[in-house]
């Protein structure tokens, strides 16, 4: 009897261990989504060419951490100078060297700051987005800071999309601590039920900010590139909406393209539950090709191109122990393994991309675009001054 009892302990305390960490890591909100995903995963790869679609989104912020100007200073500089030095002799199937997206934080602007990341864009290695931190916020404050953002970093430096037909500054835009439409669950971190409403305004042809997992601001919608319209918090308007190129867009929608969101069985927290796989960039996070299988998996796609496969990954850049990664040998092994997949594979092909080229790969998908792939960088926004 002892030793029954001693089994049916042991075995209890095996589940408690990942029934804590779900409950922990608000996997409530997301896994019975994922569960329903489980056929799309094993879908097999499409016959014929598949075109990997890769954009790093960096929530960039030089004084991260609250640390001194003169640091966070030194930490843009790094960047300027390392990020072409160490990355600038990979291309992709385009002959691209790697995009990086900037998504600065507006209400830290500093002119010298952005000026610098700048220069690396006029180089070709990347773009510059919108971020922002904001707490307890009202709408009419919310237009007026994004507004003022748009216009310093358009007028002032020359960034900034603009829409090919209409001529409008347009931004991608990542929202700071998670907390997208006012959905923190503690309503901090915001306070604008109506954000989806006021980014769609001022210009905003998409957000970039899920996956937020584990934090309790994601959303109940993963793996997917959608269309959202906003409502008050108790509705979770993000949870819901349009998946792309299924349907007309609705009106005053903001597309959300979101990144990976998996479960990685093959590494396990306390060697029983699996890890979550969210698409993070970061010391204890880099790059690897097995995390790349992965990520294909989630199938962030469109249905009128089944070969587009869609990974929208993000980090915190500036901070150094970030550096030591992206400026560092874990993304140089991950670019030579790129391509040496690609060589080894004649029907893997894979394209750097900013968000704002991710986005123009969205709007050709939904509008059954079948032109040369390259050419779908350009197809809606062009970048200002273009």
């Amino acid at each position: 009897m002892i030793w029954l009892i001693s089994i049916l302990v042991f075995f209890l305390a095996a589940l408690a261990v990942p029934y804590a960490m779900y409950r922990r890591r608000f996997m409530d909100r997301w896994l019975r989504e994922y569960l329903r995903q489980r056929k799309r995963r094993a879908l097999p790869l499409p016959a014929g060419p598949r075109h990997l679609l890769l954009c790093i989104a960096d929530h960039f912020e030089p004084h991260n951490g609250g640390v001194a100007d003169a640091r966070a200073s030194e930490r843009v500089a790094r960047w300027a100078a390392e990020y072409p030095r160490v990355l600038g002799e990979f291309h992709d199937s385009d002959g691209r060297s790697p995009r990086h997206t900037f998504f600065y934080p507006i209400e830290q602007y500093d002119a010298d700051h952005v000026e610098a990341i700048a220069g690396l864009c006029r180089k070709g290695f990347g773009e510059v987005e919108i971020h922002l931190h904001h707490d307890r916020d009202n709408a009419e404050n919310l237009r007026r800071r994004l507004l003022a953002g748009r216009e310093i970093l358009a007028g002032r430096h020359g960034l900034l999309a603009r829409h090919r037909t209409t001529g409008r500054i347009m931004y991608g835009f990542v929202h700071g601590d998670w907390a997208l439409c006012n959905s923190r669950p503690d309503g901090r971190c915001c306070g604008v039920n109506n954000e989806l409403e006021i980014l769609n305004q001022t210009g905003c042809y998409a957000d970039f900010t899920m996956p937020s997992a584990p934090d309790p601001a994601q959303t109940r919608k993963i793996n997917s590139i959608y269309y959202a319209v906003g409502g008050p918090p108790e509705t979770r308007p993000l949870d819901h909406g349009v998946d792309l190129g299924t349907a007309p867009a609705p009106g005053g929608g903001i597309m959300l393209i979101q990144g990976p969101l998996l479960l990685n069985w093959r590494h396990r927290s306390c060697g029983l539950a699996p890890r979550i796989e969210n698409g993070c960039i970061q010391s204890n996070q880099p790059p690897t090709m097995e995390r790349l299988d992965l990520w294909l998996k989630a199938r962030v796609q469109a249905p009128s191109r089944p070969d587009w496969f869609f990974v929208k990954l993000h980090t915190h850049g500036a901070p150094e122990a970030s550096q030591a990664v992206l400026l560092g040998q874990p993304m140089v092994r991950f670019h030579q393994a790129l391509a040496r997949r690609a060589a080894g594979d004649p029907s893997f092909h894979y394209h750097y991309l900013t968000a704002r080229e991710m986005y123009n790969f969205a709007r050709a998908a939904e509008a059954c675009y079948a032109g040369p792939v390259a050419e779908a960088r350009d197809f809606e926004l062009g970048w200002n001054g273009c």
